[in-house]
């Protein structure tokens, strides 16, 4: 498939798109406002690249709400904002009632609010449809990151064969949302291991960000190669993409249950398939690392300070590539893990320590009636 595609367009566009670019773009364009449901999209590189530009070109000299607890990219994405002339205030997502009050008390527009989607690290997502709520009535423009959302859950419906829902449209449609003042921003990185990542926008939007999105006026698009492969994603998730899901989702549980089983603490309260699992204290990070390298299993590890001390442990990202074989050993080493690192004691969550770990549910915004 790849090969074909070089053969017809080449290794790499060469010009910065506002030059010119092949029509995939237009096509890959065109097929993801469908798939979103949203009026119009418009591909850059990286979701970086779009936290880094976008992001201050839709504040200028207005306000911009961050959560505390979204990704560093963003941060960075509205620090940049700052320092060419917008403010920056910090709220809690959890929270929309403090959001709520911060944009009363605003005075400048226009108003951004950035956020998580699914979280990167304790998969879990916001209050969406209640922050919606706020900043629709505040004036104000809801940008929200789903990175790890996008072809993993999608919109509802009684055909579904799992809770992630259908077509891995991500949160908004997830939810039932509509597009009404919200910009999504997502990639094919991961669930498409393809180069290249989206901004869900109307059309007039879009067209702003034209003229003023570096990554989109001077810098080198994505390559050929990386079109080739989104285009056959999409053709993938046409065909089975809810199959492979409800398989993921499966999968999912059993590491979710087995942690039960082992006593284990996770910060997952959704299911979907990124489990933060605090284990030890932050010296004990890079012990557990090695150890469970050295068993055969490669997690990410969740140090200080890039989570709270009280959260240092490991994030298992289960994958569709993964085998029971495979989730059978992580459940074995991880029960070796919980004797050797006992971790810190449940009371410090408000939690007895008679009452096992949390129990896993689907937020109630995830679970409307279809």
């Amino acid at each position: 498939m790849v090969p074909e595609y070089l053969t017809k367009w080449g290794t790499h566009p060469s010009w910065s798109r506002m030059i010119a670019h092949p029509r995939l773009f237009t096509e890959i364009e065109e097929e993801l406002a469908e798939l979103l449901g949203a009026e119009d999209s418009l591909t850059i590189p990286t979701i970086t690249h779009i936290h880094m530009s976008v992001i201050p070109a839709l504040v200028g000299e207005g306000s911009v709400f961050l959560d505390r607890h979204a990704h560093h990219t963003i941060h960075d994405g509205c620090a940049i904002a700052r320092a060419r002339g917008g403010t920056l205030g910090y709220f809690d997502a959890e929270n929309p009632s403090q959001l709520d009050e911060l944009l009363r008390a605003c005075p400048t527009y226009p108003r951004l609010v950035c956020i998580d989607g699914v979280n990167s690290m304790t998969g879990n997502a916001p209050p969406l449809t209640e922050l919606l709520a706020v900043t629709r009535a505040n004036d104000a423009i809801l940008y929200i990151d789903d990175a790890h959302g996008f072809g993993v859950i999608g919109e509802r419906g009684r055909d579904e064969i799992s809770p992630y829902g259908l077509r891995g449209n991500a949160l908004v449609r997830h939810v039932g949302e509509s597009y009404d003042g919200l910009i999504l921003v997502g990639g094919f990185s991961k669930a498409y291991s393809s180069l290249l990542a989206f901004v869900a926008c109307p059309t007039t939007v879009k067209n702003y960000l034209k003229v003023t999105a570096a990554p989109y006026l001077f810098s080198g698009p994505s390559p050929v190669a990386s079109l080739a492969t989104v285009q056959a994603g999409f053709r993938l998730n046409s065909a089975r993409g809810d199959t492979i899901r409800a398989d993921l989702h499966r999968k999912t549980a059993r590491v979710l249950d087995g942690l039960a089983q082992l006593g284990l603490r996770t910060l997952n309260r959704s299911g979907t398939p990124i489990i933060e699992v605090p284990i030890g204290s932050p010296e004990d990070t890079d012990a557990l690392g090695l150890y469970l390298f050295d068993r055969g299993i490669y997690i990410t590890m969740a140090p200080f300070p890039m989570v709270p001390r009280a959260d240092v442990g490991i994030r298992i990202q289960v994958t569709a590539a993964n085998t029971d074989e495979e989730i059978t050993q992580l459940l074995a080493v991880l029960a070796e893990v919980a004797a050797m690192f006992p971790g810190p004691r449940p009371e410090q969550y408000g939690q007895s320590e008679h009452d096992g770990p949390a129990p896993r549910r689907w937020p109630s915004q995830w679970t409307k009636t279809v």
